[in-house]
Parts: C-alpha cells; sequence; structure tokens
C-alpha cells in the first residue's frame, strides 16, 4: 500500500522513493551598501515550513508530473521571488541520501545571471531578500544549499573566459572599468587596471562603440559591446 509523505512518520519517509527537487543560484552585481566595492548578490528564501522552518534557503520546490526540469526551475523562481531570467543553465545533481533529514530529496541545481538594474527587483514579501553570494557575509543556508553556492560560483569562475558571463551581469553596454569590477567581483580579488587592459587587447569578444558613459565630473569613459560568436555557455535550458 502506498503511502504518503504527510501521513508517514520519519522512519518511513526516509525509506520511501526520493523525491525530485530544482534549486536555483541567481547571481547579480552591486554594489554593498555596508562593505563597499562591487560583489555579487543572490536572492534568498525564508523557509516557512520543516525542515529548516525559518531558515534561508534557495529559491526552488519540487518537480511538477509532466513539466520539464527547466520547467519546474523557471515556475518555482517565478512563484517564490517574481524573477524570470532569460536563460536558465542547470549546474549539477545533489542526491546526498543525508541531505534531507526527512524523506530524501534529490535536487537539480541551477544558474542565472542579472543584470545589475535587475538586482533586487524581487516580489514584495519579508521572506525574499537579497544577500552577498560569499559565505562571509551571507545567513547560514538549509539544507547543502551552501555548497550549491559554492559550486555555482566555482563554475561561474571557469566562465570568465567567456565574454558573455559579463555581458549578462552588465547589460549592452559597459565601460572597461565596469568589466574589470565584473571580474574582480567573480574573481573575488583585485586586479591591476594596466594589465586587464592590456589582456583586452587580446580578445576579439568585445569592440569599442561611439558612445560614452554620461554624467561623471571627469572626462566620460568609452562604452563597449560584447560581439562574441559561437555557442553560448548560458544558453536558456528549459527542456532537458
Amino acid at each position: 500500500m502506498s503511502m504518503s509523505p504527510g501521513w508517514a512518520n520519519v522512519n518511513e519517509r526516509r525509506n520511501m522513493p526520493p523525491a525530485l527537487a530544482v534549486s536555483t543560484v541567481i547571481l547579480g552585481i552591486r554594489t554593498d551598501p555596508e562593505h563597499g566595492g562591487t560583489r555579487l548578490w543572490m536572492p534568498l528564501v525564508k523557509r516557512i515550513r520543516q525542515p529548516y522552518r525559518g531558515q534561508w534557503a534557495l529559491p526552488g520546490g519540487p518537480v511538477g508530473a509532466r513539466e520539464s526540469l527547466g520547467e519546474a526551475a523557471g515556475r518555482t523562481l517565478a512563484e517564490t521571488t517574481g524573477l524570470r531570467p532569460s536563460y536558465l543553465e542547470q549546474l549539477y545533481t545533489f542526491g546526498d541520501p543525508d541531505r534531507s533529514p526527512t524523506q530524501r530529496l534529490v535536487t537539480i541545481a541551477y544558474f542565472a545571471l542579472l543584470t545589475e538594474a535587475q538586482v533586487g527587483a524581487t516580489v514584495s514579501d519579508p521572506n525574499v531578500a537579497w544577500y552577498p553570494a560569499d559565505g562571509e557575509h551571507s545567513p547560514q543556508l538549509a539544507f547543502d544549499h551552501r555548497k550549491i553556492v559554492d559550486y555555482a560560483l566555482w563554475r561561474l569562475r571557469n566562465k570568465t573566459e567567456y565574454g558573455q558571463v559579463a555581458h549578462r551581469l552588465l547589460g549592452d553596454r559597459f565601460t572597461l572599468a565596469q568589466l574589470r569590477e565584473v571580474y574582480e567581483a567573480v574573481l573575488g580579488r583585485s586586479l591591476d587596471p594596466a594589465n586587464f587592459r592590456r589582456q583586452l587587447k587580446n580578445t576579439s569578444s568585445i569592440e569599442a562603440t561611439d558612445e560614452f558613459l554620461a554624467g561623471g565630473k571627469h572626462r566620460p569613459p568609452r562604452l563597449y559591446r560584447y560581439i562574441g560568436h559561437g555557442p553560448d555557455p548560458l544558453e536558456v535550458d528549459r527542456t532537458s
């Protein structure tokens, strides 16, 4: 006889077939109002039920019976945060038997990037908030979500050779200084401005435009745009 997890006790739930869920790490660039500097931020959702009630967690939820993994990631993200990224990239599957204290839970992790203008734009809900993505200034996370965030950051750092990563975080136009700040936030270390400019001369993924950044007190810096070609490592994933 089948048994609903809601009626089963702890030991019975531990022996039930694994449940399937999705969790999404959304990363965006923002100036830290307290500590200064540009850093990566992410939206978190406060859990309102057990296990880990009251703790912060990545946005996500169970996979529906008739939806793909990408569809589930997009739906749960919109339902919990109101955010609808134009793409999602599948990260990894997390299925340690002890990652949930109740029924075994297998999570398909995704991640996406938002431009600076999009960071902070979530639903008006006290249970949704933005935090720095590094473990030093973010709260303790439920389940193994800190491990998922760290994996997403590792994946992102290994994609810094792709110009579209910075493009995704900055938008269509950006200055070289803004581009360097993105790389510094992603890599977690300072970069020498002169060396960074020299390295950019060896890439064909960006080009100068005839536009300049307005609003400053000094000579306005030139704006650049991404012109890379070939497969985009951050393609929309709605069918996997």
